[in-house]
């Protein structure tokens, strides 16, 4: 009895232990079961805060510009003279407006409440008979006098801090001195003007019956405080009856005079005293008057407004001998009635217009882009002008008010068609696609086409597979299928082992190592591919040929591990008889002759050494996924073909691959997405140029060694800055799309070939 009792406890023990572990599995299980499902989730969550990160940071790109009117007052200075200009200062605190009399008024932008008054020195006797404005940015001004004289001014405010505010005082300079400056000899008023001034000052005037030129110059002496000024003036050969308006660049080397009958003159003046004509042109429809004139910010284009509500911009272009040629490539219907102010941002290339009934335009000439369209006061406007930094504007109505605005436009330089059509650019001799973010002047035009940055990462994506894919499925299939097991435990981990090497390192080694290489030896790397193939096939038949008791000393799987000398041998060999080849066939040079006789250039940072670095990064991946897939074939459908009397290549070919496709298919998207999104490696293996070249010997930039160089420099929440942003989103849209196709056909893939 006692015995008995014995083994029902031994039993209820075991049995009680056997609970015990049955619930551990079974918590173990649970918990694997909802860690795989939290990981997964947390997965879903960080990819979908990813995207919605960079959408916040694009989003305000593509958001509009607005406008609203901040204050509106009488005009300020209750004085003779009509209003022939207004200024802004760049805090928009204080403004200024010039009239015909030669007073100058600054008043407060926001209240219309008068701070100074400035009084040009006008000789007695005399009167203003003309104005002219040169570059606002210098804020430089011009009146011509009746007796053929001109006095240059300048507007100035300076800025101090008492007590820790602002204070703005503005005041009148004159840069050549006080005392008018004699344009034309003969003393005829002087009609028309134009003038710009920095280190010299270069007017143009008509006066009389002539259009004279006239450039002066400070001359310093070491034995006398005051600089003389040395003259130089000039007589252009143009008719003058009909002439409308006058502009010179800022570097004083163009000068453009347009007539009535819509004709625009082209005069070189680079040397003053002898200006030469390079162009006449009409620049506006049959019928139609140039009613505006303006340089756009760079002063290399003008912006020629005319009676149809119609700007358009034209630039200098090199014609078909060379010669800087005027050409129109774009315009703008800005409105149905004449266009009479134009006014030009100072920091983009941007500009604002006003027309006859009083309507404000704000626009964007290389996104052409209407930005801002608002009618401000009564028609039959006089003046406007534009902020420094675009962000505010006065309009002085025809009901005699003056209306103060403000503008919010952040980012006017941007569109579909800048990032993604060819854009027109200016100097360029036509459209084209263009990245060029930054240079060192607000003179520069921003260049934000992601199509170059597009295709280099489609151009190293592609020659980095072309490289790895035939390498590596070549490689696993004979690893997983006929490589010997023992010989596959060291195989397969040292492939697997390159994908740890940083791709910094890869890079490193491809930019000062084998870029200079394959420069030196490029005959050799093209006679690789044939004598290694060549000498593969020779060694192949000479073995199949030698006699089966040699043979069967080398153990069935072992036969790859014979041709590691022969591989080494014949590429030895290729690089050895690369510079006698090049002098043989190619007069001492390969890349020489591929200039001269292809026209094909070289450059030593090129796609063929990215292709060959980074396929050797992406090699592992494709390699360990395909070898897997392969290697998990269940053994009794191999098995099972042979007995049926397939060879071993038929079985392969027929069933193992199918079987293995969707692992292998696998295998080749993630090694695309890895080729797509490596940094490191372009990024120091080509030249970084944005340029769209299919050739193999040429640079590229891609989207994300772009990121990579550029985010450190840009401005935080500039136009640049969420562009970067945007070439991100672009790159994430682009592999979680490619990433979700290849999923769905490994999923086809997989249900067409599970019943095998």
């Amino acid at each position: 009895m006692s015995e008995t009792n014995l083994n029902f406890q031994s039993a209820g023990t075991q049995i009680h232990a056997g609970g015990y572990y049955f619930q551990w599995r079974l918590l173990k299980d649970h918990l694997a079961r909802y860690g795989v499902i939290v990981g997964g989730l947390g997965v879903i969550v960080a990819i979908a805060l990813i995207f919605f990160f960079l959408l916040y940071s694009v989003f305000p790109l593509f958001m509009p510009a607005t406008a609203e009117s901040v204050a509106h007052y009488e005009v300020p200075g209750k004085m003779p003279g009509s209003t022939v200009l207004l200024a802004m200062e760049e805090q928009n605190e204080v403004a200024a407006r010039f009239t015909d009399s030669g007073q100058v008024v600054f008043f407060e932008a926001a209240t219309g409440k008068t701070v100074s008054t400035e009084t040009v020195p006008i000789p007695a006797g005399t009167t203003v008979t003309s104005f002219g404005q040169g570059d606002p940015a210098e804020g430089v001004v011009v009146y011509g006098l009746s007796d053929g004289r001109a006095l240059i001014v300048k507007q100035q405010y300076k800025q101090t801090y008492p007590n820790g505010e602002r204070v703005i005082t503005p005041s009148l300079a004159f840069p050549l001195g006080e005392t008018p400056l004699v344009v034309d000899d003969t003393g005829a008023a002087v009609e028309k003007i134009a003038v710009q001034a920095n280190d010299e000052a270069t007017i143009v005037a008509k006066a009389g019956n002539k259009i004279r030129l006239v450039s002066f110059e400070k001359q310093e002496s070491l034995f006398d405080e005051e600089a003389g000024l040395e003259r130089t003036d000039a007589v252009l050969d143009m008719p003058v009856y009909n002439l409308t308006d006058m502009i010179i660049d800022e570097d004083q080397r163009n000068l453009y005079l347009v007539s009535s009958d819509g004709r625009l003159s082209f005069f070189d003046i680079s040397n003053k005293s002898h200006p030469v004509i390079r162009q006449h042109q009409n620049v506006v429809a049959v019928g139609e008057k140039i009613t505006s004139l303006a340089f756009l910010n760079g002063d290399l284009s003008l912006l020629i407004g005319d009676s149809s509500g119609l700007v358009s911009q034209w630039s200098q272009v090199r014609d078909e001998l060379n010669r800087p040629a005027l050409q129109k490539i774009r315009s703008f219907k800005v409105s149905n009635s004449p266009v009479i102010g134009i006014h030009a941002e100072q920091r983009r290339k941007g500009f604002m217009t006003l027309d006859a009934d009083s309507v404000v335009g704000i626009y964007h000439s290389t996104a052409e882009r209407e930005l801002v369209k608002e009618t401000i006061g009564e028609p039959g406007a006089v003046a406007a002008t534009l902020a420094p930094k675009a962000n505010a504007f006065l309009v002085q109505s025809g009901d005699g008010s003056v209306h103060f605005w403000h503008v919010d436009n952040e980012h006017p330089e941007v569109s579909m068609q800048v990032f993604w059509q060819e854009v027109w650019y200016e100097s360029y001799q036509k459209p084209n696609y263009i990245w060029q973010s930054s240079s060192a002047s607000n003179d520069f035009e921003p260049k934000y086409s992601l199509v170059p940055l597009v295709f280099g990462t489609l151009k190293a994506a592609f020659y980095s597979m072309l490289f790895a894919v035939p390498l590596a499925l070549m490689g696993a299939i004979y690893t997983a299928y006929f490589m010997a097991p023992a010989m596959r435990r060291y195989v397969k981990p040292s492939i697997e082992m390159m994908g740890a090497l940083p791709t910094v390192i890869l890079g490193f080694l491809a930019g000062l190592w084998l870029a200079p290489f394959i420069e030196t030896h490029l005959a050799g790397l093209f006679a690789l591919f044939m004598l290694v193939p060549l000498a593969v096939m020779l060694f192949a038949a000479f073995w199949h040929n030698l006699p089966e008791t040699i043979r069967q000393q080398v153990p069935e799987g072992w036969d790859a591990a014979l041709l590691i000398p022969v591989i080494l041998l014949s590429g030895w060999l290729a690089f050895a008889v690369s510079e006698p080849l090049e002098a043989l066939l190619f007069n001492g040079s390969l890349r020489e002759w591929l200039k001269a006789e292809l026209g094909i250039g070289y450059d030593q940072r090129n796609a063929l050494v990215v292709g060959v670095a980074m396929g050797f990064a992406v090699i592992p991946t494709i390699f360990s996924i395909a070898e897997d897939a392969i290697f998990s074939v269940p053994k009794h459908l191999t098995v099972g073909s042979l007995a049926l009397g397939a060879t071993p290549w038929q079985t392969m070919i027929r069933v193992v691959l199918l079987t293995a496709s969707p692992g292998i298919f696998s295998a080749i998207m993630i090694g695309l997405g890895r080729a797509v999104g490596e940094t490191m490696i372009v990024l120091m293996a080509t030249g970084n140029t944005p340029v769209m070249d299919l050739s193999v010997f040429q640079g590229m930039r891609t989207l994300s060694a772009n990121i990579a160089v550029e985010m450190p420099e840009a401005e935080v929440n500039s136009t640049h800055y969420r562009v970067l942003f945007l070439a991100a989103l672009v790159l994430f849209l682009f592999t979680f799309i490619v990433n979700t196709l290849a999923e769905i056909i490994r999923q086809r893939l997989r249900e067409k070939y599970s019943s095998l």
